[in-house]
């Protein structure tokens, strides 16, 4: 009789909550798909080869990714006729590195169809791309599904032009603290660029000739002569690097820059003058160790933010587009 009881408490319980057993964890294609990660790896090495600021655009897709539903891939779904996806969102319009993904996902079909997830695939494709700009190495837990949904209007990201309050509200509503937030954005910031277009305002050829007094009057000259005036703006929306001196090696030079006057974006200049954030970024300034050790445990954990498990989502075939429309 007590068997029994156990058997239908077990039943019930696998029943009513089917996904209590699934988690993230490290190697979990080691069976299913071995060689996953290696091929990943082949995929990006072989892109950064060809362009060192291929970092940068798979830090900021994965950061797109995992800041509106979760790491689900759903920043990868391609526009139809009648859906207008996260991709088509104003802040996800100069993404990049779509490529990428869908050359390791046309590998990764062939080896091991239906088995590695495009979510997995963004995480795994990141982790080592921060590797080869010599970042820090950290170990990414796999088994994330891909999602079922992609909506343009869902999208809502911190902007360039924020204050240290307003971004954190972003963050803090994922789970992130303030020391978590100046980590992040500061080591992605390390090897990225930005558009004209994003910090324009700053500018005194923008700014009816007026200096920003929290910005070095030479970076104002030099960035004037890319990004040009409001009375004749230069052509295609320029980029420049947020790091002038490393923009292709992860390290801590970013804050040094930022101390010095020498931000790109308002909100990267306000972290080293706002009196919550400043002690934080002079920290990283001074320790590129502990910028590293926390900017792995930071990305660890974003990789993390409301991932599907189990039996949830879907495991794409093609990365752009829900299986259903595959068919």
């Amino acid at each position: 009789m007590k068997k029994i009881i156990i058997l239908i408490i077990l039943t019930l319980f696998f029943c009513v909550f089917p996904f209590a057993y699934a988690d993230l964890k490290l190697g979990f294609y080691s069976t299913s798909c071995p060689d996953a990660e290696a091929i990943v790896h082949a995929v990006v090495q072989q892109n950064f080869n060809e362009d060192r600021s291929i970092t940068a655009a798979l830090l900021r897709m994965h950061f797109h990714d995992c800041f509106v539903r979760g790491c689900d891939a759903s920043l990868l779904i391609d526009s139809t006729e009648s859906k207008s996806p996260e991709k088509d969102a104003g802040p996800n319009q100069t993404v990049r590195g779509f490529e990428i993904i869908d050359e390791a996902k046309t590998l990764l079909e062939a080896s091991c169809p239906s088995t590695v997830s495009c979510a997995d695939i963004i995480s795994l494709a990141t982790r080592d791309a921060v590797a080869l700009a010599s970042g820090p190495r950290y170990n990414v837990s796999t088994g994330r599904r891909d999602g079922l949904v992609s909506n343009s209007k869902e999208v809502k990201l911190p902007s360039p032009d924020m204050s240290v309050s307003e971004a954190l509200q972003f963050f803090t509503a994922k789970g992130f603290s303030l020391f978590e937030m100046v980590t992040l954005l500061g080591g992605g910031h390390s090897v990225g660029n930005a558009h004209c277009s994003m910090f324009r305002e700053r500018l005194s050829s923008f700014n009816g000739g007026n200096l920003d007094p929290s910005m070095d009057p030479n970076l104002d000259a030099r960035l004037v002569k890319v990004c040009g005036s409001s009375r004749r703006p230069a052509r295609n929306n320029p980029t420049v690097f947020l790091d002038q001196k490393t923009p292709f090696a992860f390290d801590n030079r970013f804050y040094n820059e930022i101390l010095e006057k020498n931000g790109i974006l308002h909100i990267d200049q306000q972290l080293a003058m706002d009196s919550l954030s400043r002690d934080m970024v002079s920290r990283f300034a001074d320790d590129a160790d502990s910028l590293f050790q926390n900017f792995a445990n930071a990305m660890i954990k974003l990789s993390a933010v409301n991932v599907w498990l189990g039996n949830e989502g879907e495991i794409r075939k093609n990365c752009r587009a829900f299986n259903k429309n595959n068919e």
